[in-house]
């Protein structure tokens, strides 16, 4: 057995931005003279690339848990060693960095450098995930996982330009049920499989960024149904409810965006109400208040999804400018008991 070690200088990018490339320099090459006086004679070292080494141990024994665990203790003796205080000539200052390691086991050649060197890398991440300066292993599962991401985030845009979301309206009605509005649900209908739950596709489309083309694609769409709707002596006094993630609300341009689709729909901006959820709100109160004050001038109303699940705080709602509050299913679901 072997392993493959990737090493990554945690903040880096600070060190270089504050002090000056002289200064990460220099502590590039202490740490290459540390990783080299910490290994053994028949191990290889080399810089990568910016801040990031790679070590490949060889020799480890035909026994895989031995030399996993040889593998994890050269690990924390190199973490060890580049976590001591570095004398870069900073105000004469010791500077103290850490380091998070990945690493995985590879035995004979079964292995492709390539696939090595990307489990590595995932086990760097999860160091780095888990909170720095920490050694982990390659885990296989993870590695699934990761494949399946990256399918998962493919398939979204082959989605978005191929017209595979589509909008269901849940109906809305007052006291007396009579139907006021709907609320719209994105849905999304693969052409090859069955249809994908938004829990499973919204919060990679958030974290990829997806979230904005998508969040843009329901308002127009929406916008566009309202428009259908304001023909029909039965539905023009509807109204349609659309949710607004974090990322799409916060974007500079966010309110522009909308008054560009209201304006292209040429709908009644009245009948658009945008759903927010408490980490919306809470993010920065003030600014959020000012945005929803310019759409409220354009005549966009608003709604507080999800009231109860977070802070929940009454004191913030008498700031806000909402229209509508709806409290959290676990709430109210045992409300006649």
């Amino acid at each position: 057995f072997g392993a493959l070690l990737i090493l990554d200088l945690d903040h880096f990018k600070t060190l270089n931005d504050t002090q000056g490339h002289d200064v990460g320099d220099r502590l590039l090459l202490e740490v290459a003279q540390r990783l080299v006086s910490n290994m053994r004679k028949e191990d290889i070292v080399c810089r990568l690339g910016g801040d990031e080494f790679v070590v490949l141990l060889e020799n480890l024994g035909q026994d895989q848990l031995h030399a996993a665990n040889q593998a994890e203790a050269i690990a924390e003796k190199v973490r060890f060693a580049l976590n001591q205080p570095y004398s870069l000539n900073i105000n004469e200052a010791k500077f103290q960095g850490t380091t998070s390691i990945g690493l995985t086991l590879f035995n004979g050649r079964d292995a492709s450098v390539d696939m090595l060197l990307k489990q590595a890398d995932v086990a760097l991440y999860q160091a780095k995930g888990a909170g720095r300066n920490l050694v982990r292993f390659f885990n296989p599962a993870m590695q699934a996982a990761i494949d399946s991401r990256m399918a998962m985030e493919a398939a979204l845009r082959h989605a978005l330009n191929n017209d595979e979301f589509r909008l269901y309206y849940q109906p809305q009605v007052d006291q007396y049920g009579a139907l006021i509005g709907a609320e719209a649900l994105l849905r999304w209908l693969p052409r090859d499989r069955d249809l994908i739950p938004p829990a499973e596709f919204i919060p990679l489309a958030e974290e990829t960024g997806l979230i904005l083309p998508i969040g843009q694609w329901v308002l127009d769409t929406a916008c566009a149904q309202l428009k259908a709707w304001a023909r029909d002596p039965r539905t023009q006094r509807l109204q349609i409810a659309v949710n607004v993630s974090a990322r799409q609300f916060h974007q500079p341009d966010f309110v522009a965006t909308v008054q560009h689709s209201l304006v292209s729909s040429g709908i009644d901006p009245t009948r658009l109400k945008l759903e927010l959820t408490e980490s919306v709100v809470l993010e920065n109160v003030d600014a959020v208040i000012s945005r929803m004050q310019q759409l409220n001038a354009l005549g966009v109303r608003f709604c507080l999804d999800d009231f109860g699940t977070g802070y929940s705080s009454l004191s913030y709602l008498k700031r806000l400018p909402l229209d509508q509050v709806k409290i959290d299913q676990s709430f109210i679901r045992d409300v006649t008991e």
